[in-house]
């Protein structure tokens, strides 16, 4: 394991986050957001990666002795994704919601509501 991934995932996050945070739209903050949870897919398969593993399917394998990549990380990164998938969908759809009610993106534009 080396450290680019570790790198590549912090670089990643850090992005993300300075665009969540900085952001003046809200489809750009969905976006941002999404960047930043890609860095834990990063994560999630840096940690299980193993040097000259092999896939991990229980058969006896002669032809690929050693060690194995941590099926467990790759299942919490697959699950990973498909969550952050519903998760940017289910923030587009609000994002189509507020612009048809307030008819702007902007969060700063946006009213509060009146009980």
């Amino acid at each position: 394991m080396s450290a680019l991934a570790y790198g590549v995932v912090a670089w990643l996050f850090l992005i993300g986050i300075y665009g969540v945070v900085t952001s003046r739209n809200l489809i750009h903050l969905v976006v941002c957001l999404s960047v930043a949870q890609s860095a834990t897919d990063i994560f999630l398969l840096a940690i299980g990666y193993r040097s000259g593993g092999h896939a991990p399917v229980f058969v006896s394998l002669p032809a690929h002795p050693g060690p194995a990549v941590d099926a467990v990380m790759q299942a919490l990164a697959l699950t990973d994704v498909v969550i952050g998938a519903a998760v940017t969908g289910l923030l587009l759809a609000l994002a189509v919601q507020v612009h048809k009610r307030a008819g702007t993106l902007d969060p700063d534009a946006l009213r509060a509501t009146r009980d």
